[in-house]
């Protein structure tokens, strides 16, 4: 497949990454932050040690929240924050030489930068401590675990040369913000479920159009990789690009070095930080892979159909085509976001490693650490259930071995991209200003970093902020409504919200209506959930009469509405009724409520639903 222009794949059949995530764990929503998710691992050497089983690996951060949960749907969402930006850095040519596949040799860390970090990056192979031993000196002191379990953000340390073999190759490191060290602010990998960062590059040989997946490694500072990563063999001329996660609320770049934002072309925001995401060089690489493609020489497949899809929505909806990111049907407050990265973590050291064959079988009792995002549940929940494959390609750090990326899903959505698509809207709190206001140029950095158009008059007939909310409401109401027999056979990625996959995506839709301040368009909430004593999901019902913006003048925006009561169209599954101890909180708490966030007012709403 890699020969020609055959540059991506899409698997059919079983998805051996689809088995490893089918069975995921209700872990806590801290503060009602976007989760990461600890799952087990169905085969192998990989098993489940609940998040209470970190203990002094852990950050307080862990354990942090034990909010009241709500009684019925129709739920409003967490606060959150934002913080400085990193300007955008000027144009620089990926490493051409290419290295050979083998472990990263000890001192690849480069130096650390003398503006973000608290501490020097730990060089592989040193003898620095493990992060269990930092972690336990903090929870030693009350007021610093408080403080750890407080806080919602961290840095992440990027290395010299990021878009280069040696610096794919060398560990990023997760740190505290503004300074802090990782043990006090509980900026860990033994506490991933609540501020763990993941990184993912895809990259593409600007010759052939061939493309592969490489996920460097993330390390709590100041300690160092179980195993070594493997230093991956690009493509002469190599044009990669990065794309970063976050399970916090904003995760913010500094250089190993002076350079290495610029020499990354490495972007967190503009004028305030989009907040879990933040990117390196995706304006070239989607540029690049454009121009391939146009030429004939980048092969991106269909996204295929399924018979199993009961297609709905009319002339709206996509009929039995299988979702790409950009469909409504599966679109959440903030499209688009996140990483379908997976690490291993070794709970004895607190150490991290690449999730790949040969560290599974070496890291007996490792658990697999993964980012709540997106891509993760369309590649990994609904596609197996749909009956759908993702597009993937070969992981240069796992012996070749197909992957997905956040970057694949997007080039697969920009070739089967619905009629009526959604992009990311300027409503989505990423890309609002310090002030919470609209912000079309950094809604456009944003789309332009993962490939999608910037703002014009088409693009805004379906994804402006009050369409986009009209279209979530007529397009996948309908769709989860109809498809919700087959959607309740799946797993849920966050059984917290939702106990199987219907549920989980009810909920989802229910936050993410109020998230957008669709309510504020004159719409009105066309979920109802029914809530276990947890605050998971476990039925919804829907109201999926199409409906037109009364409004249309406002910019939606979170308020404390609650939405309508929903209605019509059917009822769905019991679920698993998972336990979650936190629940999405509106804007302001309610009587009884606890754990409410601290940060920035206009950064309150960073995906409750964890996806």
């Amino acid at each position: 497949m890699l020969s020609g222009h055959g540059s991506g794949w899409r698997r059919r059949g079983g998805s051996s990454r689809a088995v490893r995530i089918a069975v995921p764990l209700a872990i806590p929503m801290a503060l009602g932050l976007t989760l990461g998710i600890i799952l087990a691992v169905s085969s192998g050497n990989t098993t489940h040690v609940d998040q209470a089983a970190l203990g002094a690996c852990a950050s307080a951060a862990a354990d942090a929240s034990s909010a009241a949960p709500a009684a019925s749907g129709n739920q409003a969402a967490p606060d959150a924050s934002t913080s400085a930006p990193d300007p955008a850095a000027s144009t620089s040519a990926p490493d051409p030489a290419a290295s050979t596949s083998a472990p990263d040799p000890a001192g690849s860390a480069s130096a650390p930068d003398p503006a973000g970090s608290a501490s020097a990056p730990d060089p592989a192979g040193s003898a620095a401590a493990a992060p269990c031993a930092s972690a336990s000196a903090s929870a030693a002191a009350p007021a610093a675990a408080a403080a750890a379990a407080a806080n919602v953000n961290c840095d992440i340390v990027v290395p010299a040369n990021p878009l280069s073999a040696r610096g794919l190759a060398t560990p990023y490191q997760l740190t505290g913000p503004d300074g802090t060290t990782a043990a006090a602010s509980g900026c860990t990998m033994t506490n991933a479920a609540n501020l763990g960062a993941f990184v993912q590059a895809t990259i593409l040989n600007p010759r052939t159009g061939a493309l592969s997946v490489y996920n460097p490694l993330v390390i709590t500072q100041g300690s160092t990789p179980a195993v070594a990563p493997v230093v991956p063999r690009l493509p002469r001329n190599a044009i990669v690009t990065i794309d970063f996660g976050f399970n916090g609320t904003d995760l913010t770049q500094v250089g190993a070095t002076p350079n290495a934002l610029r020499q990354g072309n490495c972007v967190n925001g503009l004028g305030s930080d989009f907040g879990q995401v933040s990117f390196c060089n995706g304006i070239n690489f989607f540029n690049t892979a454009f121009l391939l493609m146009r030429e004939g020489r980048l092969f991106v497949p269909s996204a295929g159909t399924s018979a199993k899809i009961v297609p709905t929505a009319g002339r709206l909806g996509t009929g039995n085509t299988c979702p790409v990111t950009r469909n409504f049907d599966m679109v959440d407050q903030d499209p688009s976001d996140n990483v379908t990265t997976e690490y291993l973590l070794d709970p004895t050291t607190g150490q991290t490693a690449q999730d790949t064959t040969a560290n599974t079988a070496q890291l007996t009792g490792a658990q697999l650490l993964l980012n709540g995002s997106d891509n993760t549940l369309l590649d990994g929940f609904m596609d197996p259930v749909l009956g759908c494959t993702p597009m993937e390609a070969p992981d240069l750090g796992n012996n070749n071995a197909p992957a997905t990326s956040q970057a694949l899903d997007e080039l697969l959505a920009t070739r089967n991209q619905p009629k009526v698509a959604a992009l990311v809207p300027e409503n989505d709190e990423m890309v609002l200003d310090a002030n919470g206001n609209l912000d079309p140029a950094k809604t456009n950095l944003y789309r332009e970093e993962i490939g999608q158009a910037p703002i014009n008059a088409q693009n805004n007939r379906t994804s402006s902020p009050v369409n986009f909310c009209q279209n979530m409401v007529n397009i996948q109401t309908p769709f989860l409504a109809a498809n919700q027999a087959l959607l309740a056979t799946g797993s849920s990625p966050v059984p917290a919200v939702g106990g199987n996959l219907f549920t989980f995506m009810a909920n989802r839709l229910n936050m993410s209506f109020t998230n957008l301040g669709c309510q504020n368009f004159g719409f009105t909430n066309p979920v109802t959930v029914v809530l276990d004593g947890g605050g998971a999901a476990t039925s919804a019902t829907f109201n999926t009469t199409p409906q037109t913006a009364s409004n249309t003048t406002g910019q939606g925006g979170n308020t404390t509405g609650t939405g309508g009561t929903g209605g019509t169209g059917g009822t769905g599954g019991t679920g698993g009724g998972g336990t979650r101890m936190g629940n999405p909180l509106p804007v302001q708490p309610l009587p009884g409520q606890t754990g409410w966030r601290k940060g920035r007012w206009h950064h309150r709403l960073m995906d409750p639903s964890g996806m």
